[in-house]
């Protein structure tokens, strides 16, 4: 069976049972967008249908981060499984497949670097004590790092300084873009790089422009951006993969259910240029939250809670 969605909703069209149950479950995720409250007994067939799929290629099919159809793939994923998304501990299931090796380096960050340290420039002055701006030069060195860097950059500090506000959507597309499209040699080190002052710790904090990506003029709930978050396939993807790679558990040594530190530091990259999006919280320090509040939560005090947590005290993270 194939892996991937794509090509396992081909399969299963040309199916004429597969078929006929998979546009069942079309409906069924469809009227949960909507937020539509199904009766029993349509809830019943939905549940029939997921289960029906037992065999098919679909319901075990994943979809790749870099791939080039991934919205549409992640669509089909949540349409096989609309089951899982009534709330947010429910979103246990990753719709991504092989999480990151600790080993899954790429070699040009280090060619690039050998460049870098060889030059004798005014430029590259201070790049042995503030390591973010090192990363930054070693990712102009490379034609896509420097044009999709440039790109984002441009586009999520437009209005800044002005009544203009940001185009936050455009801003977190060119974010994602980045992202998932540089080698993670590079991102990694621009995003990750180890600071021991507060100049340093500043520009790995506006690594992602936080004045449009992250930071709104008042916080909003924490529910409001899980909401936000869960309306939107790519967003609800990413989520489910950072639970996964970053579920915290207390008696693990590293705190951390899989011990793969580089699959949760992807999945956390992947809320980047989500309406999730997470950031650190100062220059000073690698602590990193989620801009949001759960004042006034109400009784859902203790759900907004474990959303905040999940990145202000996630010991995996």
């Amino acid at each position: 069976p194939s892996s991937d969605c794509v090509v396992a909703e081909q399969l299963c069209l040309s199916d004429s049972t597969c078929n006929a149950t998979y546009r069942m479950l079309e409906n069924c995720a469809l009227a949960k967008t909507r937020l539509l409250s199904l009766d029993h007994d349509s809830r019943v067939r939905c549940l029939n249908a997921e289960l029906d799929l037992g065999n098919s290629s679909l319901l075990h099919c994943k979809c790749h981060r870099r791939m080039k159809r991934q919205e549409h793939c992640l669509r089909i994923f949540w349409t096989v499984h609309s089951s899982m998304t009534d709330g947010y501990f429910n979103l246990e299931t990753s719709p991504y497949e092989n999480p990151a090796n600790e080993e899954h380096w790429n070699t040009d960050y280090n060619k690039l670097a050998a460049l870098v340290s060889g030059k004798n420039c005014s430029q590259l002055a201070g790049d042995a004590t503030n390591p973010c701006l090192r990363a930054t030069h070693v990712c102009n060195l490379s034609k896509k790092c420097f044009r999709l860097r440039t790109d984002y950059a441009s586009i999520c500090t437009k209005g800044a300084g002005s009544e203009d506000v940001c185009d936050r959507r455009k801003c977190h597309r060119g974010l994602r873009n980045f992202f998932e499209k540089v080698p993670e040699d590079f991102t990694k080190r621009i995003l990750f790089c180890p600071c021991q002052d507060e100049f340093c710790g500043e520009r790995r904090r506006k690594t992602i422009v936080p004045d449009c990506s992250f930071q709104y003029n008042t916080k909003p709930n924490c529910l409001w951006l899980l909401d936000s978050c869960l309306e939107d396939h790519i967003c609800k993807s990413r989520l489910a993969d950072f639970q996964q790679n970053c579920q915290p558990v207390d008696m693990s040594p590293d705190g951390c259910s899989l011990h793969n530190r580089a699959a949760c530091l992807q999945a956390y990259m992947g809320m980047i240029g989500t309406p999730m999006t997470p950031n650190y919280v100062s220059n000073s320090s690698v602590e990193v939250s989620l801009w949001c509040t759960c004042e006034n939560s109400g009784n859902q005090k203790e759900k907004c809670d474990q959303i905040l947590g999940m990145f202000e005290s996630n010991k995996c993270l």
